[in-house]
């Protein structure tokens, strides 16, 4: 069944999104790859590299996390803006 004329398909694949699913992806890969970060040197100001480079993906996440979001709100606006008609041109 085939939806009606004029709406999505569904899911679409952009670029924007690839990029944002990366962004969303990239932490969970970091953390889950413990053998990456298992190990205490180089410390830094005392703190063993295993605790350290956790803490450090908090931040990191964050600002992935907020890219990602931006990304998928643009889109969104874009696809909005795209599908809604053009001014003056709405029947009356």
């Amino acid at each position: 069944m085939s939806p009606p004329s004029g709406t999505a398909s569904g899911p679409v694949v952009t670029p924007s999104r690839v990029v944002a699913g990366l962004c969303l992806f990239a932490p969970f890969v970091s953390m889950l790859w413990v053998g990456s970060y298992d190990s205490i040197d180089p410390k830094f100001i005392g703190i063993p590299f295993f605790y350290w480079y956790q803490m450090l993906w908090v931040p990191i996440s964050t600002l992935l996390t907020c890219i990602a979001y931006v990304l998928v709100r643009r889109e969104q606006a874009a696809r909005k803006q795209a599908t809604r008609p053009p001014e003056g041109s709405e029947p009356k």
